[in-house]
């Protein structure tokens, strides 16, 4: 199955498996786990702040965020290697140091960092899977936090430490958190991907349904009309 479910399609007979899967009733390939809100959480800040998070396919991540109360903005990138190598086929092959992340850039007075952390570790992806989220596996789907203020790595490091010690999860988190070097903003056929193609299997069965969690689990925060990184660009 997790063959089938990858995410691009390599034959027309694994593209008529895939839309049965696609038909099938939506169940996340991680799924949602109810966590308490971060006991540390940051400082009320002036005006749009940045966070950076790893969690697998970048197309459900940023699909999350995008449907999230706060965020004004959601973009895949990559994140922890080289400018010369921030290309999807590149990343692709895990040996760049690159994780799939997705750049927030959001209104503390709407959202703080504390809840994005919430949401990230609750519906967006399992941080206890080492190196893969569901069907994905290598470096670049790792668990990441890319911190952008030393602020943000003690909240991070703390609500790690807080989850774990509450034994939230099966296993331990596995996620990283250090300093963001730089972002890359990945191709355009990757940005908005949630929102354009909901009929595409690997939408349909991984990513959906963590919509679907993020407005059952987080409904004050939860946009039901997506922040595009396309409307953003015409705003411009």
């Amino acid at each position: 199955m997790r063959r089938l479910l990858s995410r691009f399609v390599p034959s027309v007979a694994v593209a008529g498996a895939l839309a049965m899967f696609a038909a099938a009733p939506l169940q996340a390939a991680e799924e949602a786990v109810v966590i308490p809100p971060p006991k540390v959480d940051a400082k009320p800040a002036d005006g749009p702040q940045t966070a950076v998070f790893a969690g697998g396919c970048f197309w459900g991540v940023q699909g999350v965020f995008q449907h999230t109360t706060g965020v004004i903005n959601a973009v895949s990138g990559y994140a922890g290697g080289s400018k010369a190598t921030a290309s999807y086929p590149i990343v692709s092959t895990g040996s760049t140091g690159h994780a799939e992340s997705v750049e927030v850039k959001y209104d503390p007075k709407q959202i703080s960092y504390g809840k994005l952390l919430q949401i990230f570790f609750s519906v967006a992806h399992d941080p206890t899977q080492l190196n893969r989220q569901g069907p994905d596996s290598g470096t670049q789907y790792r668990s990441a936090i890319f911190t952008t203020s030393p602020e943000q790595k003690q909240v991070a490091d703390a609500y790690i430490a807080q989850l774990d010690a509450a034994k939230v999860y099966g296993r331990p988190i596995v996620t990283k958190v250090g300093p963001l070097e730089a972002f890359y903003a990945a191709e355009g056929y990757h940005q908005d991907y949630l929102t354009l193609h909901p009929n595409q299997p690997y939408i349909a069965y991984n990513d959906l349904p963590k919509i679907e969690n993020l407005k059952k689990l987080f409904p004050k925060d939860y946009l039901d009309k997506p922040t595009l990184v396309s409307s953003a660009r015409a705003s411009n």
